[in-house]
């Protein structure tokens, strides 16, 4: 009947058609400019077709449609408001067409059908799912809202309650959840999806399934009553503001696009939620979110390159060290299928090791997302040892001993003469130089940097660092097993700190230079925390543990003296950090740092005040004063900005997008700010510069690059 390169209609037996979506390019179907304007060309021909008893909509690929081509929304959302209201008419159009055929249709749903893959299906009249199916429509999550029809067919299908909850989260719903809030209409097997679609079309064309009133339902106004209605809303819009919070207003706005539209017809309905959607498009959060969304998929790609090249298999892994960080990685492995030998010379740290893992475990089977059958066989692929034996045999091993660079270095070189020869040696060293750990060793071109971030089954960047003598093997190999163990891997150069704690302490020292000017840490915190990021510095210090923190000082201070080998000299002779780690408060490892710590029912730190920090540090700080909140975001924000800029001169990192997820994915830097580069580029170079400028007397740590000058005076920026 109709062919295009992304879908084709195909006659079936007795009158029924097919609708069959199968892009000529890429791995997935999605719904770009191009696939929607093939869309109305099939329909229009389809309704042309004399005898058509019904329409099955079905996927040629693994998944059914993953959404709309984020690569457009840049063009799109840059233009004006007709442009905007052309995009989401051409999609609006067909869907309204679908709804509105002579005859009834059923969608059959395999693999992810998201956004505006979910929101055709929720045009169609009745919907069969896989039950290894997943579908959501996670717009909130870029920034903004359902923009075909989501936010209006949803809550005439599903309730209110339900749609807020789907649409606010933005997450992805197995089968089981769409049909018990019902948002399909039946969860089938994988093997016989199709043919249960075909005959649930049949069903309804003969009348046995009631089609015509599934409409009426989708395009009249709600059926609560007002007083129903309303307390749904209070509560929806309570509970969805608190848990948003200020600096995510999608989902606050999905609940009031569905509050206004509650009581309308489906066509005057679609106008409020474009209009929402135009207004949230042009929000910063938006394009930080929509970045973000790219960059992540970029930084894929990059890796992906890289485990192409892969010519070495890891079938075997060893974390050299246990105690929490060898526990997690030697539970990360098990978790993702492969054994793994867990090496430590006391038996102490072993039980620790093994404690962390069961303990991850039991979190998992207490929550349902995993037997203890299956618990079970995975803890027994953790081998804890005191001995060697069996390492002969290892793929990788990964080294996460004390961060000391003598030790580290004599471990790695003992380790490296039981291997086999193409066996991988990495280092979970979080600063010290690659090089330096390789210089002892006789095949540097297997070693490479490969730092895990704490907890390591909750933390997702993995950095891979590259020596000077690291082989692109053994980057693609050790890049190819990151993937595996489910991270995501961003190779950076070796440098002292290399990129996240490069770029994370110079912010500490300045946080640092606030206290010895008298700013409170405690207010430093707070503002920090309402900017966005997940605990302010003093709480980090703490969760990180002081003493680690101060044990980087020396590579970091002495790896960049040019810029900040005067933070610690002149005016600023005494790190209060440092003075903590002094007095043995080392943070929650300890039960106290800048806060005190308890452990609550469920067993986790809780922090409070500790008014005996404010007299440890008083002999070395100045007079109270005060910071305004600009001044704390300013203070503790540009030393980072620009030694990011410096990593990215130097070569030390690849691009502004693996730049930004590194902070982002590893040090937890707002997501709706979308990274460093792209908050920059939110400010204006120029605007940041002047900034900057604005705190030269605290010495270079807060003075731009040249190239960020020349950058700021020509009106560039990191994105284009």
């Amino acid at each position: 009947m109709f062919q295009a390169n992304n879908l084709k209609l195909q006659s079936l037996d007795d009158g029924y058609v097919e609708l069959h979506f199968d892009a000529s390019k890429g791995s997935v179907n999605v719904f770009n400019q191009a696939t929607i304007a093939e869309l109305l060309e099939a329909l229009s021909a389809l309704e042309k077709q004399p005898g058509v008893k019904g329409l099955l909509l079905t996927s040629g690929k693994g998944v059914f449609i993953a959404g709309a081509d984020i690569t457009e929304f840049g063009a799109v959302f840059n233009g004006t408001d007709d442009d905007r209201r052309a995009f989401l008419s051409s999609g609006n159009q067909a869907f309204n067409k679908i709804e509105s055929l002579p005859f009834p249709t059923v969608v059959a749903i395999n693999g992810f059908a998201l956004g505006g893959g979910f929101e055709v299906c929720l045009a169609c009249d009745f919907r069969v799912m896989s039950s290894k199916a997943q579908v959501g429509v996670p717009e909130t999550k870029l920034g903004i809202i359902p923009g075909w029809g989501g936010t209006v067919r949803l809550p005439r299908l599903m309730g209110f309650d339900n749609a807020v909850r789907w649409i606010t989260t933005g997450g992805h719903n197995k089968a089981a959840a769409a049909l018990r809030d019902g948002a399909v209409d039946a969860v089938v097997n994988p093997d016989v999806l199709r043919d249960e679609a075909l005959d649930m079309l049949v069903r309804a064309a003969e009348g046995q399934l009631d089609y015509s009133s599934r409409r009426e339902q989708k395009q009249s106004p709600l059926t609560l009553n007002e007083i129903e209605l309303e307390m749904s809303i209070h509560t929806c819009r309570d509970m969805v503001a608190a848990k948003a919070g200020p600096n995510y207003p999608a989902p606050v706005a999905a609940v009031e696009v569905l509050a206004k539209a509650s009581n309308m017809s489906r066509d005057d309905a679609l106008e409020v939620e474009f209009q929402a959607f135009s207004k949230l498009s042009q929000t910063p959060q938006c394009r930080a979110l929509v970045g973000m969304f790219l960059n992540d998929q970029y930084i894929g790609s990059v890796a992906k390159k890289y485990g192409k090249k892969s010519t070495k298999a890891i079938n075997h892994a060893t974390a050299l060290g246990a105690g929490i960080m060898g526990g997690g990685i030697a539970y990360q492995n098990a978790i993702k299928g492969f054994p793994v030998l867990m090496k430590d010379i006391n038996t102490d740290s072993l039980a620790l090791g093994m404690s962390e893992a069961n303990k991850l475990l039991a979190k998992r089977v207490d929550r349902g997302r995993m037997s203890p059958l299956d618990a079970g066989n995975v803890l027994s692929r953790i081998m804890p040892s005191l001995s060697y034996d069996g390492i002969e045999n290892t793929d990788i091993v990964i080294e996460a001993v004390v961060e000391n660079a003598k030790i580290k270095g004599i471990v790695l070189a003992e380790v490296e003469g039981k291997l086999a020869e193409d066996a991988i040696l990495v280092s979970n060293t979080s600063t010290i130089s690659i090089d330096q750990l390789a210089g002892n060793l006789q095949r540097p071109e297997n070693f490479c940097g490969m730092h895990f971030f704490n907890p390591v089954h909750a933390m997702p960047l993995v950095e891979v660092i590259r020596g000077s003598k690291t082989s692109e093997g053994t980057l693609a190999a050790v890049v190819a097993h990151a993937q595996a163990l489910g991270k995501k891997p961003i190779v950076v150069n070796d440098c002292p700190g290399f990129l996240v704690n490069r770029v994370l302490f110079p912010a500490v020292f300045g946080f640092d230079m606030m206290i010895i000017d008298g700013a409170d840490f405690q207010q430093v915190d707070r503002v920090m925390e309402a900017w966005g990021w997940p605990m302010g510095p003093a709480y980090l210090m703490d969760v990180v543990g002081i003493d680690t923190a101060v044990h980087c000082f020396p590579s970091i201070l002495e790896g960049y003296p040019e810029r900040m080998s005067d933070i610690y000299g002149g005016s600023y002779k005494v790190s209060p950090t440092k003075l903590l780690f002094e007095n043995d408060r080392l943070g929650q490892k300890n039960g106290v740092g800048y806060y005190l710590y308890e452990k609550d029912k469920r067993g986790k730190p809780k922090k409070s005040v500790d008014d005996t920090v404010y007299a440890l540090i008083k002999p070395h700080v100045r007079e109270s004063q005060p910071l305004s909140d600009e001044d704390i975001i300013a203070r503790f924000m540009i030393p980072m900005c620009i030694e990011l800029a410096h990593c990215l001169e130097e070569g030390v990192v690849g691009s502004p997008a693996e730049a930004d997820m590194s902070v982002v994915y590893g040090l937890g830097f707002p997501a709706f700010r979308g990274g460093i580069f792209r908050w920059m580029d939110e400010v204006g170079l120029d605007k940041f510069c002047e900034m900057a400028d604005s705190y030269s007397e605290l010495g270079k740590l807060y003075k731009p690059t040249q190239r960020m000058y020349e950058m700021a005076a020509n009106g560039e920026s990191y994105y284009a």
